[in-house]
């Protein structure tokens, strides 16, 4: 039993692994991607973002 779940483990490592530098390798083209997809979407707007960046830091300062 316990060699089942010695196995059991050392595949979910694996595969976390390979996850994890599948993730790594392909960042650069999938943050491009994910760019692009925001940018063709009609409702997007840059100027959205930068209020929300505005609004969390007013948000932080206001805690402190």
């Amino acid at each position: 039993m316990k060699a089942v779940i010695k196995q059991a483990a050392v595949v979910i490592v694996a595969l976390a692994s390979g996850w994890l530098a599948i993730e790594f390798a392909f960042k650069p083209f999938l943050d491009k991607s994910d760019a692009a997809i925001s940018k063709s979407d009609p409702d997007y707007d840059p100027d959205d973002d930068e209020k929300i960046d505005d609004s969390s830091a007013a948000a932080e300062t206001a805690t402190v």
